[in-house]
């Protein structure tokens, strides 16, 4: 299914009545709230329509996303665990989903050990783990080289998902095909630097991301995209080469 976004309503940056801070009492009883996203700059697009759609359907958001890095395993992780402490504690009780991230390089066992460490940071905060796959890349000179480490990660995130009952591993191929592709459905998708999403993909990927959310929680009913993909997040100036 399309969604349709456009440029309209809220000003970039508005979160109207603290929108998507606080949730209801009903999607916290079923679990899925709070819903902390964490991830790279690829992550912080998806975000910003994240946030709508998941306010919408009652869920508090929080965004955890970091530019420029965001992951935990590989170059700067390290930053990225001593900061994790606190945003993590914010999703006591709820939900962490982590999109791997363009920089999630390294071994498939340090990947392992990663998410396993994630997952157990979690576990302890009584809040389940989504571990979510990379949206595919047009690799640059930057990751041309990082290529075969990053088509590891997802089968390392699949096997600790296997081993957990409180983590799940979602293949968002669904979303973005199995290559990067500008356009789909005669839409732009994502950013002419073969990396990042533009405001039509990050709506596309917050109606499967609600829509996952919805078969794994029993009793979590997600908003219909018309509610919250024209309100006026596709202005932001995270997007870019759109």
């Amino acid at each position: 299914m399309a969604v349709t976004s456009t440029a309209c309503g809220a000003s970039p940056g508005d979160d109207p009545g603290g929108r998507g801070w606080t949730g209801s009492h009903q999607a916290a009883e079923v679990g899925v709230s709070p819903v902390l996203f964490l991830g790279d700059s690829v992550a912080a697009g998806q975000a910003v329509a994240l946030r709508h759609g998941l306010a919408e359907s009652g869920v508090a958001f929080i965004d955890a996303t970091s530019t420029g890095g965001g992951n935990v395993v590989g170059p700067n992780a390290e930053e990225q665990w001593e900061r994790l402490g606190t945003d993590l504690a914010e999703a006591a009780g709820g939900v962490v989903i982590y999109q791997i991230t363009t920089y999630d390089w390294g071994t498939p066992d340090e990947q392992r050990a990663a998410y396993q460490r994630l997952a157990e940071r979690t576990a302890d905060l009584d809040a389940d783990l989504l571990l979510v796959s990379m949206p595919p890349i047009r690799p640059d000179e930057f990751y041309e080289p990082h290529v075969d480490e990053l088509a590891t990660a997802g089968e390392a995130a699949r096997q600790v998902a296997d081993d957990h009952d409180d983590v799940e591993y979602l293949d968002a191929s669904g979303v973005w095909g199995e290559e990067y592709a500008r356009e789909r459905d005669g839409r732009i998708d994502r950013s002419e630097d073969g990396v990042h999403t533009c405001p039509q993909g990050a709506a596309r990927f917050t109606n499967w991301a609600l829509a996952r959310l919805a078969d794994l929680y029993d009793g979590f009913t997600p908003a219909e995209p018309d509610t919250w993909a024209n309100t006026g997040w596709a202005d932001s100036d995270v997007f870019h080469g759109c």
